[in-house]
């Protein structure tokens, strides 16, 4: 095990090698203002950040990690095209899993700039790697854009395709809802006889709902239940998107023929087709890149394009080395009404020196 003095150096090395490509060095407050920022996190990052309170600045939480306190710096302050990189802790509760540190350094690299967004994908991505260099980790990439362009190219109602958009990180709620709307799953028997009732509340009220609320629901799910099914051709594409799993090169094949038929995401696959070339030109062997459609589908729900994760080779139970991705809405939603092209990623500085120390003996 690695002690902290060692952390902290290896972690000023990495810092250091991203200050090279001419990234300015900034430390975000530990303490983060939690309505702000809560709810941009995914569900599981909410659900495992530590937070507090007092009278004069209302809800905190220690920061669960560096890239939106940060994008948020530069929203508001930042000049464009601008890289940063930071080192510090990061702290996220492991009620499930005591093994996991619930507080450890974290080093990253974010690139806001919207002159060649493959070219900073690329840039970022090989940056990550080659601080990971002589490591044994397997890395992975995924994309985002291409589901989520998939789901709004769906013939379905804007309701339904919200619905789906919402739940594209979950996977087992986006595969159930899937199943509804194609007719695969039955309706309940309940939420049938209540859409067959005359939409009126007799029972007393329980909970917080309003009469009016629960009625603009009835409303909705009767409107749903007019909707016809979702076809068995788009369901059965969209489990083919998601169950692709290749190198690159092969996998925007794959892609480009299921876009015949879901010609929604042609464009998204273009652009991973231009990452592939500005990767290739980085160095980076795509011909044994892989990519996962489904993979980043479990963490942060900022990332809505390019995603990637190096993974331990002989620890399968760790977490990611290191990962990051694209989070362009990320700036547009803390931007008020500014937005720019932006990628990232973050290190796990301990995790790495284990890895080290495993492969001397």
């Amino acid at each position: 095990m690695a002690t902290r003095s060692e952390i902290l150096a290896k972690a000023s090395a990495l810092r250091a090698l991203f200050e090279a490509r001419g990234a300015m060095v900034v430390d975000p407050p530990i303490l983060q203002p939690a309505e702000t920022l809560l709810d941009l996190y995914g569900e599981d990052i909410r659900a495992r950040a530590y937070v507090t309170s007092d009278a004069l600045r209302g809800e905190q939480m220690l920061r669960p990690d560096y890239t939106v306190p940060v994008v948020q710096m530069h929203m508001t302050h930042g000049a464009k095209p601008a890289r940063y990189t930071y080192a510090g802790e990061v702290f996220r509760r492991q009620e499930k899993d005591p093994t996991r540190a619930n507080e450890y350094i974290q080093v990253g690299y974010e690139v806001f700039d919207d002159a060649d967004p493959a070219a900073a994908d690329a840039e970022v991505f090989a940056s990550i790697s080659q601080g990971l260099s002589g490591l044994p980790v397997a890395a992975v990439t995924g994309d985002i854009g291409i589901l989520m362009a998939a789901v709004k190219g769906l013939d379905t109602s804007v309701p339904r395709k919200s619905a789906l958009m919402r739940h594209i990180w979950r996977p087992r709620r986006f595969r159930a809802l899937l199943d509804r709307y194609s007719g695969k799953t039955p309706v309940p028997a309940a939420r049938s006889a209540l859409l067959a009732g005359d939409g009126k509340i007799d029972a007393p009220l329980i909970g917080l709902r309003s009469a009016a609320e629960i009625q603009s629901r009835i409303q909705a799910l009767r409107e749903d239940a007019a909707c016809g099914p979702l076809g068995a051709g788009q369901v059965e594409l969209i489990q083919a998107l998601l169950d692709i799993r290749e190198t690159m090169h092969n996998a925007i094949s794959q892609l480009r023929d299921i876009a015949v038929d879901l010609p929604a995401i042609s464009d998204a696959v273009d652009r991973l087709a231009l990452r592939e070339k500005a990767l290739t030109e980085r160095g980076v062997d795509t011909e044994n890149l892989m990519f996962e459609a489904s993979f980043g589908r479990v963490s942060m729900e900022y990332y809505d394009g390019f995603v990637f994760g190096f993974r331990a080779d002989a620890r399968p139970d760790w977490p990611m080395i290191a990962s990051g991705g694209r989070y362009d809405a990320l700036t547009k939603r803390l931007g008020e009404g500014g937005e720019i092209p932006a990628v990232g990623g973050v290190m796990r500085p301990g995790l790495m020196l284990e890895l080290e120390g495993a492969n001397d003996h």
